[in-house]
This record gives structure tokens, C-alpha cells and sequence, in this order.
């Protein structure tokens, strides 16, 4: 198996010297920018399977070109960015904008290869899924040539049905999203308030901004 192609963009020699250490221990083919001058050539040149981005460079900073890739259509890969004066906001900044996740400096070993992993596997393509055909109350899926059937509620009244189908929907995103419901709001083009108001006429738990859940 090809090792998967990972550019660390930092402007500090130590960091980008102890990642490409690490990173390559673990298998990675790694490529080392000291700023968005040298990350846009790399970019242009190969195919990334992910990009560590520090956020704060003298040049360019990460999130200016971060915004660059995602209007150039060059945000093929997922970004995870790298800061050592982290706020929440600059975190949810970056992941508005497309980065896949956020890493505090210091990077702590673990923290790192499992964010890396995580985001190169969520980026792998997703298997193919397809109707097949409808039995009686089954609903049979072809997925990679497997079939998946799933019950539905097809003898109620169209609305209750409809009911049963969005609640599977949303579900499924907001299991996706990680239960943020602003990025599954966007995902789906649905406006946010009205959202919240369909999770909460479902009976869909989400989490609020201070951390409970809501029903």
C-alpha cells in the first residue's frame, strides 16, 4: 500500500523538523513548508492526502490561505490546523472554513496520529449506496454489492412516514457532525433555526452551546 503524503507548514524549523520525525516513523511520505509561498508550490505540484497548517506565519497566515485553497477550489485534502495561542474562536474559524480539525501547541504524540488517522480515513471514499428495489415493508440497499434492508412504516399515513424517514436523515448527520447542528444546518441547506425547531418536534436530542443536551 502507497503511504499516504502529508505537508506539515510551519515556520518554526523545530517543529517542522520533530513532526517530519515523528510522521515519518509512523509510514507517512512527509514534505516540509516554512511558509504559504513553499505550501502553494507543494500544493500545486501533488495530490496531498493531508496538510498540518500553522496558523500563524509571517508571510501569509494559515486561515488566509486556507480560504485561498477553498476559493481555488484546491481544498482537496483535509487541513488540520496547528496553533500555539489557540482560542475557540480561531478553532471554530478555521473549521467553518474547511480545516477538519484543530491542534493546540504543544502537540501532544497521541493527540496528533489519531487526529492524522482520523482525518485521512473520514476523507477516503465512501462506499456506494444504492436503492435496489422495495419488498413489502423493506426497503432493500445495495452497498458495495451487499444488501442492507431497513423496516419503514410504509402502510401509515404519508406525513407520520415522512416523519420516520427525517428523523433517520438527521440523525445520521448530526452522527456525522459530531452533533453540531450549525455545521449539519449548512451541510444540508436548511436554515439553522428552523433546524432546531424540526430536531426538536422529532424528539432529537442535540447539543446546546453550553454543553447539555436538548430535546
Amino acid at each position: 500500500m502507497e503511504s499516504k503524503q502529508i505537508l506539515v507548514v510551519d515556520d518554526e524549523i523545530g517543529i517542522r523538523e520533530l513532526l517530519s520525525e515523528i510522521l515519518f516513523d509512523e509510514g507517512y511520505q512527509v514534505y516540509l513548508a516554512e511558509n504559504a509561498e513553499q505550501a502553494r508550490a507543494y500544493r500545486n505540484e501533488r495530490e496531498l492526502d493531508l496538510v498540518l497548517l500553522d496558523i500563524w506565519m509571517p508571510d501569509t497566515d494559515g486561515i488566509t490561505l486556507l480560504k485561498e485553497w477553498v476559493e481555488q477550489d484546491l481544498l482537496t485534502m483535509p487541513v488540520v490546523m496547528m496553533s500555539g495561542h489557540g482560542t475557540i474562536e480561531t478553532a471554530v474559524e478555521a473549521t467553518r472554513i474547511g480545516a477538519v480539525d484543530f491542534l493546540e501547541k504543544p502537540i501532544a504524540l497521541q493527540k496528533l496520529l489519531s487526529t492524522i488517522a482520523k482525518a485521512i480515513k473520514d476523507d477516503e471514499p465512501k462506499p456506494q449506496v444504492r436503492v435496489a428495489e422495495t419488498q413489502g415493508q423493506k426497503i432493500v440497499l445495495g452497498i458495495d454489492g451487499q444488501a442492507l434492508q431497513i423496516s419503514l412504516p410504509l402502510d401509515l399515513p404519508l406525513r407520520e412516514a415522512r416523519d420516520h424517514f427525517d428523523a433517520l436523515y438527521f440523525d445520521y448527520h448530526l452522527r456525522k457532525e459530531v452533533g453540531n447542528v450549525s455545521r449539519v444546518a449548512d451541510k444540508i441547506g436548511l436554515e439553522r433555526t428552523h433546524l432546531y425547531r424540526k430536531l426538536k418536534q422529532l424528539g432529537i436530542k442535540f447539543a446546546k452551546k453550553g454543553g447539555a443536551d436538548e430535546t
